[in-house]
């Protein structure tokens, strides 16, 4: 796991629900917790673009929900910056869930993927039909 190229921008908080864009077979995602997050006492954990995190699925097929899957933010409605000065902002919060090591456990990803979250997880991007 790389470090990403862009600043600021943490738009995902714990509790927020998420698209889920890959076709595992789950459709929306709560977010339980961020991983690796350092923050302030009684700081609610943020999560930003290619930041892993660990969801709950809300809806989804019988065989995974309610189940507790890792995932990797892909897609953010606030908006970021990146290291060229570009800002960067999706029309909705997504993420894709993944297995241990990353791997993305559907095989396809539908929808824009940021190019942050390449950067970061290159398997993402194999699977990934559009990088913005």
């Amino acid at each position: 796991m790389k470090a990403i190229s862009s600043g600021g921008g943490r738009g995902i908080q714990t509790g927020s629900l998420l698209k889920c864009i890959d076709n595992s077979g789950a459709h929306v995602l709560k977010v339980i917790s961020v991983r690796g997050f350092k923050g302030i006492r009684k700081a609610r954990p943020t999560a930003g673009i290619a930041d892993p995190v660990m969801c709950r699925v809300k809806r989804g097929t019988e065989k995974v929900r309610n189940q507790v899957f890792k995932a990797v933010v892909v897609r953010q409605k606030k908006e970021y910056r990146r290291a060229s000065g570009m800002r960067v902002q999706f029309e909705d919060n997504a993420a894709v869930l993944v297995g241990d090591n990353f791997e993305p456990t559907g095989t396809l990803v539908k929808g824009p993927v940021a190019r942050e979250v390449v950067e970061r997880f290159k398997i993402i991007g194999k699977v990934a039909n559009v990088i913005v």
